[in-house]
């Protein structure tokens, strides 16, 4: 297969590719998802991810039908990614991709659950071993030889069921034959590495010390001149010399030493490189024969550490996705495949969870839904029109929905109590974008309506349209999108504070609400984010222009929020006013 052939893969990052690590070797590291490969061969980390997620997931990424969209995919493997226990555990996250098929999803699910329960009745401490095992994974750059001794430490820690079982079942024996070769041909520019074999590693030594000497053989000479005066004493001296500082063999010295010379400096020295010779021969020699035996050894030991780089791998991925679960809270989706739907009971939005953020859970659906018993939304409507306050989490409940919608058919689990999902083509996710010109409204309408009228099943989750245009345009423009939403069969919540003009909407078509239920004591808004079904929601400006009364400390600046309070006429802005200067009063005193 062509290397271009691939998705994001042009001339250049072709002739790279080939260079650095040849046409075969190139495909299976795109085959196999293996960024490491690919970025040690010089294409930067986000490069590599974005052609492997095309390359194992072309696909099914056309799910994400908008930049909104692929935003909340990021933002989920960027938080799924900070529990990874490996470097190419967070590498293998970044290039999760939703899957093609329920079958696919369900494999994945079952595989990530099953980590998590195992994990969880771990106890504190052999986690701590678990995670120390996978911490030397990353020590030696994350190959072979990191594999093996990683399976080594798990087999010490005494996990040996679910993803751990093929760790488990491996041959103690080989993994350590195979640590033992994998180590020794590592060498940095030698075919075997320092500490494989005893006698190797003196001999390395030897010519080290026989090398430096022949850089200062003058001091040699002179010193060996001030023992010595004879040439049979010289020869002796020299022996001794030479035996004392670098531990090389008598005899071997002596065979060295030339049987004639000009004078000292000369036999010195040419004793020395011939020494010097002598020992890169035997280098050479002794480096040749632990080879071979090393590379026997791992020959013998190959099935044994191939299976112990994909189990460690399996291993650390489940591991991490495991404690991501955990981490939120994460349970299985239901899929439906005979009904189209996407119903949430105590849906919980996880970028708000990862801020430390206080969540109410929310119950939601549209489309036909069996959510157990509960506050139960109503079924069969496949639009919901959602309205309500003014920081009534209307966006963020359509990010959630988003967010449940992505998980699911990444065949991970969800944030939420219960969840009904049926699988669609696109997820058409659009956030309030408030810049109000032509370009911007075709560009949104260019982004929004062909995956809707192309995709086949769509999700349609769509933030206050009207900010992009005018409100009587955005009125008509909304419920048309609502209305072509219903005629092609797809799902789909639309937020907006024109739900009065929309109506009538098409049968299969609610409004729901949000509301503001007023200030707290610390003149807070309070809001009750569990939507209210087929009510209109209240966008209660009174309770923020109470509050923005309340705090006025500028007496003129007060005076107009009075003025605004006062024009707005509700009831709840009076007793808000009166709680502000009974309090105001009340300091006074």
């Amino acid at each position: 297969m062509r290397l271009e052939e691939y998705w994001g893969i042009g001339p250049k990052t072709s002739a790279l590719l080939s260079s650095e690590l040849g046409v075969d070797r190139a495909v299976a590291a795109i085959e196999s998802a293996d960024t490491r490969e690919l970025t040690k061969a010089g294409l930067s980390r986000g490069r590599a991810t974005r052609i492997l997620r095309r390359a194992t997931g072309a696909e099914a990424m056309d799910l994400l039908a908008t930049r909104d969209t692929r935003d909340v995919y990021k933002a989920l493997l960027d938080l799924a990614e900070e529990h990874a226990v490996t470097e190419h555990a967070a590498d293998r996250i970044r290039v999760l991709t939703p899957l093609p098929d329920r079958a696919a999803m369900e494999e994945r699910l079952s595989s990530v659950l099953d980590a998590r329960d195992a994990w969880a009745s771990t106890d504190e401490a052999t986690r701590d071993d678990v995670l120390a095992a996978f911490d030397r994974y990353d020590s030696v750059d994350g190959g072979e030889l990191s594999a093996v001794r990683t399976a080594l430490a798990l087999q010490e820690t005494g996990v040996d069921d679910g993803v751990f079982e093929p760790i488990a079942t491996l041959e103690s024996d080989r993994l350590d034959d195979a640590a033992r070769a994998l180590a020794g041909l590592r060498g940095d520019g030698d075919r075997v590495g320092d500490g494989a074999d005893d006698q190797l590693d003196g001999l390395r030594d030897q010519l080290g010390q026989v090398e430096d000497l022949v850089a200062t053989s003058p001091e040699v000479v002179e010193e060996l001149q001030s023992e010595a005066r004879r040439p049979d004493e010289f020869r002796d001296a020299l022996t001794r010399y030479l035996t004392s500082e670098t531990g090389v063999d008598a005899a071997r010295v002596r065979d060295a030493a030339p049987q004639e010379a000009a004078d000292a400096r000369d036999f010195v020295e040419s004793a020395l490189r011939s020494l010097a010779g002598d020992l890169r021969s035997a280098v050479d020699e002794r480096e040749a024969t632990v080879a071979a035996t090393l590379e026997e050894d791992l020959a013998a030991a190959r099935e044994t550490v191939d299976a112990a780089v994909e189990a460690v791998d399996d291993a650390a991925l489940y591991v991490s996705l495991a404690r991501f679960a955990l981490a939120y809270d994460l349970t299985r989706p239901t899929f439906v495949a005979d009904r189209e739907t996407i119903a949430v009971r105590g849906a919980r939005n996880l970028a708000l969870q990862d801020a430390g953020d206080d969540v109410q859970p929310v119950t939601y659906a549209v489309g036909d839904h069996d959510l157990p018993a509960g506050r139960e939304p109503p079924t069969g409507d496949r639009v919901a029109v959602l309205t309500g306050a003014n920081s009534g989490g209307k966006t963020t409940l359509l990010e959630t929905l988003c967010q449940v919608q992505l998980l699911a058919q990444m065949g991970l689990p969800v944030p939420a109590d219960d969840a009904e999902v049926g699988l669609v083509d696109a997820i058409v996710f659009h956030r309030r974008h408030a810049s109000f010109n032509a370009g911007v409204l075709e560009s949104t309408l260019r982004s929004v309506v062909p995956p809707l009228t192309d995709a086949g099943r769509t999700l349609m989750l769509v933030d206050e349209f009207e900010a992009i245009t005018e409100p009587g345009s955005a009125a008509n423009l909304l419920h048309g999108l609502v209305t072509l939403t219903v005629e092609r069969d797809a799902l789909g919540v639309f937020v907006t504070h024109l739900a009065d003009d929309l109506e009538p909407l098409p049968e299969a078509a609610r409004t729901d609400g949000i509301f503001a239920e007023g200030l707290s004591p610390d003149l807070d808004l309070e809001v009750d984010y569990q939507p209210r079904f087929e009510t209109v929601g209240k966008s209660t400006p009174e309770f923020i222009v109470s509050r923005l009364v309340a705090n006025a400390a500028d007496p003129v600046e007060r005076t107009g929020f009075e003025t605004l309070a006062q024009a707005v006429g509700e009831e709840a802005v009076q007793r808000t006013l009166s709680d502000a200067r009974w309090s105001e009063g009340d300091s006074d005193d």
